[in-house]
């Protein structure tokens, strides 16, 4: 039983539930409703997050040796070898390959299948890239960001030509995993990535932990509060500047979310005092915030009941799942 949990720790089963769901919001955006094809574009959404968690634990063993919350992840702490980590990953792009064959089985392979093919190719090389290498460069986050997009634009690209929403969400996930990796990552990361003398934008910036104390310059936060307002921005795009319509209660309740997501980011960068936990929670808090974004964002466009199902089921996925493996609501163990 023990080993069973181990195995649900490393492939982060608490989160897939959002994780996963970027290319069945994609292919939402271009009219695919059918249960059958969301249900396998979720399922290679998991895949492809699974395989992006295990490869970066592969990598990071060492250095997650080095912080005391971490020595119960299952690599560290040898529950499960790094050569099954391994086995794991290969066999993962195995069955990503297998779904998009059971995805596409009987159809032609036209214009936009073969981009799609293409997108899949990109992100497995560059979050591979970025998982076994980025630590070593600065700006490698932007690797690991459009690697996720385009695993969005796989599930759009997978059955037609995309859409203004679909290109506006593939730039929102863009930011959004810049964000998550370059800001919340750097922040969190702070007080022991300089000891591997990994090199990244927060370190490179002048962020620092100075014993319980952290200084977060000033730049470094114009970065990360640039990246929220642009995201900001493009949530209102399609109704200013495409003319799509929207109900007002709409728009009233997507500029709440996203100033609870801004809000949250401002308490993130502004923190004086290093604490993991509430760097966590603020983390935590700001992650499930976000996911709401975009199925407000498309209530007009694919009804309030797909949008709805789109913010709870992540919810409920992770309530279900976290108290299973011993994890904090809203406190991922990261």
């Amino acid at each position: 039983m023990n080993k069973v949990a181990a195995y649900a720790r490393l492939l982060r089963i608490p989160g897939l539930g959002g994780l996963a769901i970027p290319p069945v919001i994609a292919a939402l955006t271009v009219g695919v409703y059918d249960f059958y094809n969301l249900a396998i574009l979720f399922v290679i959404g998991v895949f492809a997050a699974i395989y992006g968690f295990v490869l970066n634990d592969y990598a990071d063993v060492e250095l997650d040796k080095l912080i005391k919350e971490l020595h119960g992840k299952p690599l560290v702490s040898g529950e499960i070898s790094k050569k099954n980590a391994i086995a794991i990953s290969v066999f993962l792009i195995l069955f990503t390959f297998l779904f998009i064959f059971i995805l596409w089985r009987g159809e032609t392979l036209d214009d936009f299948k073969f981009a799609a093919l293409i997108c899949i190719f990109l992100a497995g090389i560059l979050g591979s890239f970025y998982n076994l290498y980025g630590k070593k460069i600065v700006g490698s986050d932007f690797l690991v960001a459009i690697s996720v997009a385009f695993v969005f634009l796989f599930g759009a690209l997978s059955f037609g030509e995309p859409t203004i929403f679909t290109w506006i969400i593939f730039l929102l996930t863009f930011n959004n995993l810049t964000h998550m990796n370059a800001v919340e990552g750097g922040i969190k990361d702070a007080d022991h990535d300089y000891i591997m003398g990994v090199k990244n934008i927060a370190l490179s910036s002048g962020v620092k932990v100075d014993g319980d104390k952290i200084f977060i310059p000033l730049h470094f936060k114009v970065f990360g509060m640039g990246i929220r307002s642009f995201s900001a921005f493009l949530l209102f795009v399609p109704f200013i500047f495409y003319g799509y319509g929207y109900y007002m209660w709409q728009l009233i309740i997507l500029a709440i979310a996203a100033i609870g997501v801004i809000y949250f980011s401002v308490k993130l960068l502004s923190i004086k005092t290093f604490d993991r936990n509430t760097i966590r929670k603020y983390i935590g808090i700001q992650s499930f915030l976000r996911y709401s974004l975009v199925p407000i964002m498309l209530i007009s466009v694919i009804g309030a009941m797909y949008s709805t199902i789109l913010i709870v089921f992540p919810i409920v996925w992770y309530i279900g799942f976290a108290p299973l493996l011993g994890e904090k609501l809203f406190k991922p163990r990261m």
